[in-house]
């Protein structure tokens, strides 16, 4: 039997693509503790560090590098941004299943909103009609048939 000697044999290690380098590392560490850099953005390039997501994290590194915004929501207007945020928010907190990493992530994301607004009683007024509304439907320790027996007895005194 005859051989090939023609065909090489790769010595190439295949390139990890999920892999940081230190240097992105570095740097969104570098961008984590920079309190210039919007406390939403700060917790995204956080997470993206946390989970190992390197593409993902040179991407966000490379936006605060340049200057531009970390989470592009441009196409919202400002009133509804912020209304449409702390729904998506919720959403991913009650939603996100077996993940608790995204529920902590999107629950950081929250209170950064919170903390950071011009008037935070409003935005956390319309958290907890979200998590009412979100208890309600899921009846949380029997509050649905709480509120009904206390609304029976209300509107059946005599």
């Amino acid at each position: 039997m005859t051989t090939n000697s023609s065909a090489q044999v790769c010595t190439e290690t295949p390139h990890a693509t999920n892999s940081i380098s230190d240097a992105v590392r570095r740097q969104a560490q570098s961008l984590i503790n920079d309190r210039t850099i919007d406390a939403g953005g700060r917790v995204w390039i956080r997470y993206a560090l946390e989970v190992n997501d390197g593409p993902g994290l040179a991407e966000l590194v490379r936006r605060a590098d340049a200057g531009e915004p970390i989470i592009d929501d441009s196409h919202l207007n400002e009133t509804e941004a912020v209304e449409d945020k702390l729904e998506r928010l919720a959403d991913l907190i009650w939603e996100a299943g077996d993940q608790p990493e995204v529920r902590a992530a999107a629950l950081l994301v929250l209170m950064s909103t919170l903390e950071n607004s011009t008037d935070a009683k409003v935005l956390a007024n319309h958290v907890k009609h979200l998590a009412f509304t979100r208890c309600g439907e899921l009846n949380c320790f029997g509050m649905v048939d709480t509120q009904i027996a206390a609304i029976e007895s209300e509107l059946l005194v005599n």
